[in-house]
């Protein structure tokens, strides 16, 4: 079902409005001869209390959060530098996915979720970096300001009610599937974003106009 049953789309930021964060992992692995996949990897041992859903929480400084990832990778046999990986997570926009979230907030309702941090650094968040794009949303659900974070399915609720939305009125659109899962438990239609093309395709159907 599509079209007139869909209240609102409801989009993640890094690795669907922008390149991956993924991506930036992986350059700094290749870079530093570190094993591929390792940042993921910490990232994902004790995903509720580690370094980095702490730093997304906003339950610890960019600074503590450098001291308390860096002995993860210790304690994992590798070294690294936090503060370099952070400062490569602004990512590029890609143009296809905010024209598409432009046309949809001329019809829907549109909802930016995000796991994010606070920056220690003058350049501030990538949200600030790409400040232009937020026009084109109703509201913007942070974890660092709300202190929850995807999954959590506490998450999804707080932006279905800043939205006066059921969650079986939107659709949820994330590259990761364990930040789909819970969403898709709650009512709500979700794309995985692999291939921006691919993604916005599944879109259109669900929303019966056009996304380019």
């Amino acid at each position: 079902m599509g079209g007139s049953d869909v209240k609102a789309v409801l989009w993640d930021f890094g690795g669907v409005l922008t390149s991956s964060p993924f991506d930036a992992f992986s350059s700094y692995e290749a870079a530093n001869g570190l094993e591929p996949g390792l940042i993921r990897r910490l990232n994902s041992t004790n995903p509720d209390t580690n370094a980095w859903a702490r730093l997304e929480r906003n339950q610890v400084t960019a600074a503590e959060f450098a001291t308390l990832f860096e002995a993860e990778a210790a304690a994992a046999g590798a070294s690294i530098d936090a503060a370099m990986i952070l400062s490569a997570l602004r990512g590029e926009l890609r143009p296809s996915m905010v024209e598409a979230v432009r046309r949809c907030h001329e019809r829907l309702k549109t909802g930016l979720l995000t796991n994010n941090f606070v920056p220690s650094d003058s350049e501030g968040s990538a949200l600030a970096t790409h400040r232009d794009v937020l026009e084109h949303f109703d509201v913007v659900v942070e974890s660092s300001k709300v202190g929850h974070r995807k999954p959590d399915p506490r998450f999804y609720e707080l932006a279905c009610h800043a939205l006066a939305i059921e969650p079986h009125q939107a659709v949820f659109l994330d590259d990761l599937g364990i930040n789909l899962k819970p969403a898709r438990a709650m009512g709500m239609r979700t794309i995985k974003v692999n291939s921006p093309e691919e993604a916005l395709a599944d879109l259109e159907v669900l929303v019966g106009f056009p996304l380019a």
